[in-house]
């Protein structure tokens, strides 16, 4: 598992970071889809009670209840017939004491074509990670995964080239039902109405620790500064300067939270080098000093 190597930010001292275990997965395809239980884990040295960060995404579907599970500050508790979606980059960590029971699918970003990845909402951060479908959704979820499963299963019916399609085609069933549970179950259901608020947050993403300017994305994708206004206010209700700036603090509350980063450093990590302007950002935008915040979790 010599591909799996720990990419925490800072030589181990930051939250580590754990890839998609291709190796682990049925035909090396880039999903895996089985039963939860003890000993299961993304790499031989990942702690799952631990904190950490996936670079893929994860659904859960709980067969029995209650299960405590955190992600980013957030503790959910799951009955049976609930859904937990955990999406790339989210801090979570798995509960000491509860028992895991049910089914877990996992996939690994660019299994899916752009088009699904934005009609499914696969990014949909402002989305609640926990779903609580009602009787008919989640007897058309369960049908559909359990259809994915087989499929996933079946690896002697099909070569590999379309046995992989099928996989992206019963994925894609599967994931649309989830999303419109997610957009459903949130309190706002504005939805990205085409690739401009996608492709911002992709770059938000990519770049929000280094790089902190609306007119530098705007230029940088193409569009004018009026345009990504009214994209991201359609997806999110936010500008893009707050959409940026609720990135980068979320940010460092993970890493003031989860890691013994000096607080100098953990404003460099996400694009202050000056701490003071650091603390003033963060000052503004929780109403708290780096430290205050880091004082209250501990």
């Amino acid at each position: 598992m010599a591909d799996t190597a720990d990419r925490s930010i800072q030589s181990g001292d930051g939250i580590r970071t754990f890839p998609f275990p291709v190796e682990l997965s049925v035909g090396g395809v880039g999903m895996q889809v089985g039963p939860m239980g003890t000993g299961r884990t993304w790499h031989a040295d990942a702690p799952l009670e631990r904190v950490h960060r996936i670079d893929f995404h994860v659904v859960l579907l709980f067969g029995e209840g209650p299960v405590r599970h955190m992600v980013d500050f957030t503790e959910y508790e799951a009955a049976a017939g609930d859904l937990l979606w955990i999406r790339p980059g989210q801090v979570h960590r798995f509960s000491r004491t509860s028992e895991y029971r049910g089914t877990v699918l996992t996939m690994q970003p660019g299994f899916l074509p752009r088009a699904t990845v934005e009609a499914t909402g696969l990014y949909r951060y402002d989305l609640p990670p926990l779903l609580r479908p009602d009787a008919a959704q989640l007897a058309g979820l369960r049908d559909s995964l359990g259809q994915l499963r087989r499929e996933y299963e079946d690896t002697d019916t099909l070569p590999l080239s379309l046995h992989t399609a099928v996989l992206q085609h019963s994925l894609t069933a599967f994931l649309l039902r989830l999303a419109h549970l997610a957009a459903s179950s949130a309190e706002s259901v504005r939805q990205p109405s085409d690739s401009t608020f996608t492709l911002f947050r992709q770059a938000v993403e990519k770049d929000f620790a280094t790089n902190h300017s609306v007119s530098a994305y705007a230029d940088a994708l193409g569009y004018s500064r009026r345009t990504l206004v009214r994209a991201v206010r359609a997806a999110t209700g936010d500008t893009p300067k707050a959409f940026i700036g609720k990135r980068v603090v979320l940010e460092a509350k993970r890493l003031l939270a989860h890691t013994d980063l000096p607080i100098g450093r953990v404003g460099a990590a996400v694009g202050f080098p000056d701490a003071a302007n650091f603390s003033k950002f963060f000052h503004q935008h929780t109403d708290l000093t780096p430290a205050a915040f880091r004082a209250e979790l501990r």
